[in-house]
């Protein structure tokens, strides 16, 4: 498939995250939020795997497509709800993107491909599963992470981030130590991992 492409592919993602109600403000900027958190995915994607492939590209920019339309509130508001939704929204995301990529002319085999790497299916055991997981724990790492430990206890925060940190791979752990946190994120940091 021709990069150009893959650019289509990207406008038409952006255009249905560009929908959601949510809004974050950016360098004075209102964006909607799963807009911006799929261009963060594309921008950390770029800088953690340079020779990443379409599929892995792909996945990476569609990996929360329209998420706001399986609010977390229509599960029942404990563990097991919570699982139960986000097996949901990997197969309500993975179908969203197949239709957009069906509608450019994508070859099926990367349709699948795309659809397997948002279902983290295989995770730990094929490499562009784990990069995209890795990635997806690096940006929370960046951008999320500091306004998540204002909002919960220390105890929560720590299990959090050894959540995160059991699902990385060593590059991802190298990635994660090399971004820049305030002293009271990276010092719960390295109680997580102590």
């Amino acid at each position: 498939m021709p990069t150009d492409t893959l650019s289509e592919a990207y406008i038409l993602f952006d255009k249905a995250n560009a929908q959601d109600p949510n809004k974050e403000e950016v360098d004075g900027q209102i964006i909607a939020k799963e807009l911006l958190y799929a261009q963060r995915m594309t921008q950390t994607l770029e800088t953690f795997e340079p020779n990443a492939s379409d599929a892995l590209k792909l996945a990476a920019r569609s990996q929360h497509i329209c998420r706001w339309e399986i609010p977390r509130n229509s599960y029942p508001m404990d563990r097991v709800g919570y699982l139960k939704w986000r097996e949901e929204l990997k197969k309500f995301h993975a179908s969203k993107a197949s239709t957009i990529l069906q509608e450019i002319g994508y070859a099926t085999e990367i349709i699948d491909r795309v659809s397997f790497l948002i279902q983290k299916k295989k995770l730990k055991k094929d490499e562009e599963t784990q990069a995209l997981e890795d990635v997806i724990c690096l940006v929370f790492l960046n951008f999320y992470y500091e306004e998540f430990l204002t909002k919960h206890s220390k105890e929560k925060v720590i299990d959090i981030l050894q959540k995160t940190w059991r699902k990385m791979s060593e590059n991802g752990h190298k990635a994660a130590l090399e971004l820049s946190y305030s002293e009271k994120a990276l010092d719960l940091i390295k109680q997580a991992l102590a």
